[in-house]
C-alpha cells in the first residue's frame, strides 16, 4: 500500500515544492491549509501526478493541544508528517509561539502516541541549538548566539523548544519510530539543483527551498533513517547519496545539545 502523507503548512513555499515530489511517487498526501482561497493553488500541484492529493481546511494556529491534533492526524490517517508550517514573522511574538512551538509540540505528541504514524519531519533551522556545536567555532556560535538573542529571538525560542521535544519523545517511543529535525541555513527561492552539505555543516550559509524539498522527499524514502537532527547547507554531494551517508554514519547533530530540556520547563 502506498504511504500516506500529512503535509502541516501546505501553502507554504517548500510544502508547495514538495508536494509534487510526493504524489509523483504515487503516494497519497493530505495538504492541510488554512485559508480556501489558497486550495487552488494547491489542487495545481497535483495535477498529472500518479498519486493521491485531498486538501484539509484547517488553522494550525488554532492546534494548541495533543487532542486537537490528534483529531486531525485521525481523520488522515498518515504513516509520515511533514511540518512545515510556520509563522514566518507575522502577527508577532504570540504568533510564532502558538504555531512555531505550542501547534508543534501538539502534533509531536500525537505523532509519538499513533502508532501508525512512523515518521516526522520537522523543518528547524541550523540555529536552533541550546549549546555550541562541538564541530563550530567560538566564532561561529558567538555569531549564532548573536542572531537567536537578537533579531530570531522569539523564532528561536520557539524552534528550540520543538526540536528538543521532538527528540526526547522519539526517544521515547522507541523503535519503529523516526523523529527528524531538518536544520536548513538561510533560505533562498532558487529551484536548487540537488547538491548540498548534510549534517554536521558550518553554522551559517544558504540553501535554496528547492533543495530543502527534495532531501525532506529523500528522508522520507528512506527506510533505515533513525530519529536525528541534520543541518543543510549547499554544498557538492547528490541529496540521495548525502541521506545515504548520514544513515550509514549515523549522524545527529543534536549532539552537545541538552535534547530533554524543553520536557523540564
Amino acid at each position: 500500500m502506498a504511504p500516506r502523507v500529512l503535509l502541516l503548512g501546505g501553502h507554504g513555499k517548500i510544502a508547495q515544492l514538495l508536494t509534487p515530489m510526493i504524489l509523483s511517487r504515487s503516494w497519497q498526501l493530505t495538504s492541510m491549509i488554512r485559508d480556501p482561497a489558497q486550495k487552488s493553488t494547491i489542487t495545481a500541484l497535483g495535477a498529472n501526478k500518479s498519486g493521491q492529493l485531498d486538501v484539509l481546511l484547517s488553522s494550525i494556529e488554532e492546534v494548541q493541544s495533543q487532542a486537537q491534533a490528534q483529531a486531525i492526524v485521525e481523520s488522515s490517517s498518515p504513516n509520515y508528517i511533514v511540518f512545515s508550517a510556520g509563522a514566518g514573522g507575522k502577527g508577532g511574538p504570540e504568533r510564532t509561539q502558538a504555531i512555531d512551538r505550542d501547534a508543534a509540540i501538539a502534533f509531536i505528541r500525537a505523532a509519538v502516541a499513533t502508532t501508525t504514524v512512523t515518521k516526522f519531519i520537522l523543518i528547524s533551522y541550523v540555529g536552533s541549538r541550546r549549546s555550541k556545536a562541538p564541530w563550530w567555532s567560538n566564532a561561529e556560535w558567538q555569531a549564532t548566539q548573536d542572531v537567536n538573542n537578537g533579531a530570531l529571538k522569539n523564532y528561536y525560542t520557539a524552534k528550540l523548544a520543538a526540536d528538543e521535544a521532538l527528540k526526547a519523545l522519539s526517544k521515547q517511543r522507541g523503535s519503529g519510530f523516526a523523529g527528524l529535525s531538518l536544520r536548513p541555513g538561510s533560505l533562498t527561492d532558487e529551484d536548487g539543483e540537488g547538491k548540498v552539505i548534510l549534517g554536521k555543516t558550518m553554522a551559517r550559509g544558504k540553501v535554496r527551498r528547492g533543495d530543502v524539498a527534495r532531501v525532506v522527499m529523500a528522508l522520507l524514502d528512506s527506510q533505515e533513517i533513525d530519529s536525528c537532527w541534520l543541518d543543510l547547507l549547499e554544498g557538492s554531494e547528490d541529496v540521495d547519496s548525502a541521506v545515504k551517508g548520514c544513515v550509514q554514519e549515523k549522524v545527529d547533530c543534536s549532539e552537545g545539545d541538552d535534547m530533554e530540556a524543553s520536557l523540564r520547563t
